[in-house]
């Protein structure tokens, strides 16, 4: 009888065991803007994308630009729809162990996309209001696990000199006034008003924000070399000296220049607040033989292989 009593209590103590294991466990979230829905893996049924995110083992991934819009390794466009891009994805998603789908809001075509091992709470869908349009759309989702909340903000800011909507005859004339960088600061503002700024006390909250920025940052201009009035470094001003955000890739490497992009800048961003930050360990640019961009050699519009941007990894504990 007693050795019965033994094992019971070996078994309910393995099971706790494994329970806090499970709520101590790292989560690893991976950020990528893939470049029109990853046209390079049209060629291949997607096998090499999804063989790497799942060797990368992530537990959520935000990928920006999740709709596809061309015809396979053509600029002819083919833009499927919210439908059509929800069931590609969903299948997508099966082949890295991912089981949740969510997409964006995205007044274009130009859609931000989650996919999650576990269940995410939408929280707000953000595409502007009748004074301000935030043109790809952003989102804020939470998490749920281990008896925290983590908030994830996804974004993909206007990519142009010029404003938005400008005709054509007067986009020169418009990128001379650098309205493309005014209307990114508003875009900005807005999407943080709407997310972390609603809340008194975030930065003692879990928070992070990713995402194209289009727009580079003040802390780079080593770098960039750039006049300090420059108003490509509005966007990230106000993010760093407005909210309680702590920009991630340059706090982890702060002598180090890491390019996101095939063309050597940095318009990928991972904020997060500091609480977050106390819980994160690792997080990097990743370039390897599958992600370093490469040029199109056939020069098809301004497309890389597999995308014009390189993703970021972070884990951290909750």
């Amino acid at each position: 009888m007693m050795k019965i009593w033994f094992l019971i209590l070996f078994a309910a103590v393995g099971i706790q065991t494994n329970e806090a294991r499970q709520s101590e466990r790292d989560v690893c979230l991976l950020y990528w803007n893939i470049q029109n829905g990853m046209w390079d893996g049209q060629t291949d049924n997607y096998l090499r994308f999804t063989s790497w995110v799942k060797a990368q083992n992530p537990d959520i991934c935000v990928w920006c630009e999740a709709q596809k819009l061309y015809v396979t390794n053509t600029a002819k466009s083919e833009v499927e729809t919210e439908a059509e891009c929800m069931e590609r994805w969903k299948k997508l998603a099966e082949r890295y162990g991912h089981t949740y789908v969510y997409l964006s809001a995205h007044p274009d075509h130009y859609p931000q996309l989650i996919t999650s091992r576990f269940p995410l709470e939408p929280e707000k869908l953000i595409s502007g209001n009748a004074d301000t349009i935030v043109c790809h759309g952003a989102s804020w989702y939470k998490l749920q696990q281990g008896g925290k909340t983590l908030n994830i903000v996804t974004l993909h800011t206007w990519p142009q000199g010029y404003g938005y909507k400008v005709p054509q005859a007067e986009r020169e004339a418009s990128r001379a006034r650098h309205e493309g960088d005014l209307f990114r600061r508003v875009e900005m503002v807005y999407i943080c008003k709407e997310t972390v700024l609603s809340h008194p006390k975030a930065n003692k909250e879990l928070w992070a924000m990713m995402g194209d920025f289009n727009s580079i940052s003040r802390v780079d201009n080593a770098t960039y070399q750039l006049p300090d009035s420059s108003t490509r470094f509005l966007v990230h001003d106000f993010i760093l000296g407005q909210t309680p955000y702590i920009d991630l890739i340059h706090d982890i490497y702060p002598e180090q220049f890491i390019s996101t992009t095939g063309s050597k800048s940095r318009i990928d961003f991972l904020y997060v607040t500091p609480a977050l930050r106390k819980r994160i360990h690792d997080a990097t640019v990743i370039r390897d033989d599958y992600t370093t961009p490469v040029r199109n050699p056939q020069n098809i519009s301004n497309f890389w292989h597999p995308s014009d941007h390189c993703p970021i990894l972070v884990h951290f504990k909750l």
